[in-house]
């Protein structure tokens, strides 16, 4: 499909969608249980993947809504009847790797074009470390994956800089196996906000898992019990993003877009605010209500390091391509090892729409200040945190905007562009 997006303003109130972090995390866990229901849930592709994966563990999954109620397989994966077709989603993938690695049978994970290029190596190497199997069928580190033999726990190395979502995978399936993991990280910690967002679920799961000098660590023989057999998901800050983007680039003057959702959490991308604050916005955040206000403002770049908020960057390279000076986007090499790589996307994008950027290996520069934003056809490149980011492009841009690949908004906010509609944005799906 393909979207296309007209010169708008906004203004109203629209409602964040449910993290899909914490959906991931939160379907899992109930897996991990002998049951759990999960409120509040982010029904999009991704995290329907994760579902799935419960199901083939043995777990049953109900939905009525954005409420899932989990059967689960009790700490211990059955050995799945087909293969495991995470689609698209990163996340589903590496949690889901952990926990195949438990059980006593064979595992086959696989996904689409996009997914089978991603990095899994170091995680293989910790689960084989951990007395488990794990092996690329193509021996390059990425998917497909043949995981299982019942991995026991240990002590394991692991790099940090690669993606957060290994420690998590570890620290989850760890609490069930025998000995407990202790991870101990190689190398510097990326990402870091997404490793305290699983301390965080997991403590809700009745889960302990600490920080340690030098890693994490997870005792085993624990079980996963919600307080009253819930949990509710928070309103996601990397969706937030956008709805605040678009209302300090293009709110209608004297008005102010409204982020309803917004309650305070673990996640980094919580960043956001102050952000768009550095930026020249007036942004206010009642907690308590978890409402954001946001209005239109004279932007000014910004520095900003995206190690531990990666899913920022396309945001903040729209936003900088809308200011006046120069936005630097720093220690963002990790970036490009996510649906697409995302700097040289939004690199190559926006200079589609006459922006003009410099792409460096672990930094990207935006100058506003030689930059006026014309329409263009674009490409989301399948990564839906393109898509919207150049969503927000295209609300300022002369002339009409169109983005090639519009459905994959699906994967972290399906009704991303109802919501700017709703607001006021003059855009349009084909």
């Amino acid at each position: 499909m393909h979207a296309t997006i007209s010169p708008s303003r906004v203004k109203g109130t629209t409602r964040a969608p449910p993290s899909k972090s914490y959906t991931h995390r939160a379907i899992l866990a109930a897996g991990y249980s002998d049951s759990a229901t999960v409120k509040n849930a982010l029904v999009s592709a991704d995290t329907k993947a994760t579902m799935r994966s419960v199901g083939a563990f043995g777990g049953s999954v109900e939905r009525d809504g954005q409420t899932i109620d989990v059967e689960g397989f009790d700490g211990r994966p059955d050995t799945p009847d087909n293969v495991i077709d995470c689609a698209n989603s990163g996340t589903t993938m590496r949690l889901v790797t952990a926990c195949a690695g438990l059980g006593e049978g064979l595992t086959v994970l696989t996904g689409d074009d996009s997914l089978r290029s991603r990095p899994q190596g170091p995680l293989l190497d910790a689960v084989s470390d951990l007395d488990g199997r794990a092996e690329s069928t193509r021996r390059n580190g990425q998917a497909p994956l043949v995981v299982g033999d019942g991995m026991r726990g240990g002590t394991v190395e692991i790099p940090g800089d690669v993606s957060s979502q290994y420690i998590s995978a570890l620290l989850m399936a760890g609490a069930v196996t025998d000995e407990g993991i202790d991870i101990e990280l190689t190398t510097e910690l990326k990402s870091a906000p997404y490793v305290e967002i699983t301390l965080e679920l997991l403590a809700e799961y009745g889960v302990e898992a600490t920080m340690t000098d030098d890693g994490f660590s997870v005792e085993g023989g624990q079980s996963y019990h919600p307080t009253g057999g819930e949990y509710d998901v928070p309103g996601d800050f990397s969706s937030i993003s956008y709805l605040l983007a678009a209302g300090a680039a293009a709110g209608e003057d004297g008005e102010s877009v409204v982020v309803e959702g917004a309650r305070p959490s673990a996640q980094g991308d919580s960043a956001i605010v102050d952000i768009v604050r550095d930026m020249g916005a007036d942004v206010a955040w009642d907690e308590d209500a978890g409402e954001l206000t946001v209005s239109v403002a004279d932007l000014s770049g910004t520095t900003v390091d995206v190690g531990d908020t990666p899913d920022l960057l396309p945001t903040i390279a729209a936003l900088g391509a809308i200011a006046d000076g120069d936005t630097v986007i720093e220690n963002c090499e990790h970036v490009r090892f996510k649906e697409t790589d995302r700097v040289t996307a939004m690199a190559e994008e926006l200079s589609k729409m006459d922006a003009h950027v410099t792409e460096e290996r672990d930094r990207l520069t935006i100058h506003g200040g030689q930059t006026d934003l014309v329409g263009a056809d674009v490409d989301g490149r399948g990564d839906h945190r393109i898509v919207m980011a150049l969503t927000i492009a295209g609300l300022v841009a002369d002339g009409e905007t169109t983005i090639a690949g519009s459905e994959h908004v699906d994967v972290s906010f399906p009704n991303f562009f109802e919501s700017m509609a709703a607001l006021g944005a003059d855009v349009s799906e084909n």
